[in-house]
């Protein structure tokens, strides 16, 4: 008898998005060449501390609207919502006042539950900057006492 493996939904997604990065990467070579490798940044020589990634004050700039259509293209939404409002059983929220860029970053490329890395092979360091200017400008929700339902 056959046993199946059960692989969480995310994974699958994120090696399929991986694979079909890959699959386009080398079909924008031209024929008989193989399309060039992204660069990876130098590791820091023994003894020296690798540079710390930008702060929130330092977040790259990147554009609101480009990050809302990467987010979705990504997926992103799967588990955080198409707003980042996330849910108990998927994701967390991650706006209107996300955590800082270095902090972000660090947990989209090295992350500690059950989300899959994104490495820059995945989502490029811009790409990351563009989703952050979108989670930065998510408007704040109303306040309860606003709400006539909740009064």
């Amino acid at each position: 008898m056959t046993r199946f493996v059960r692989v969480p939904l995310v994974v699958v997604v994120a090696l399929l998005l991986a694979a079909s990065r890959v699959q386009t990467t080398a079909a924008s070579a031209p024929q008989g060449q193989v399309a060039p490798a992204r660069a990876q940044p130098a590791s820091p020589a023994q003894g020296q501390a690798a540079p710390a990634p930008p702060s929130a004050a330092e977040a790259p700039a990147g554009n609101a609207e480009t990050g809302r259509k990467l987010f979705a293209s990504d997926g992103c939404y799967q588990c955080h919502g198409y707003e980042a409002q996330g849910s108990t059983a998927t994701g967390p929220r991650l706006g209107p006042r996300p955590i800082s860029f270095a902090r972000f970053s660090t947990y989209v490329r090295q992350p500690t539950g059950q989300m899959p890395p994104y490495t820059n092979r995945i989502v490029s360091d811009t790409d990351l900057a563009h989703i952050y200017a979108f989670l930065r400008a998510l408007p704040e929700p109303p306040a309860a006492q606003s709400i006539p339902l909740l009064k």
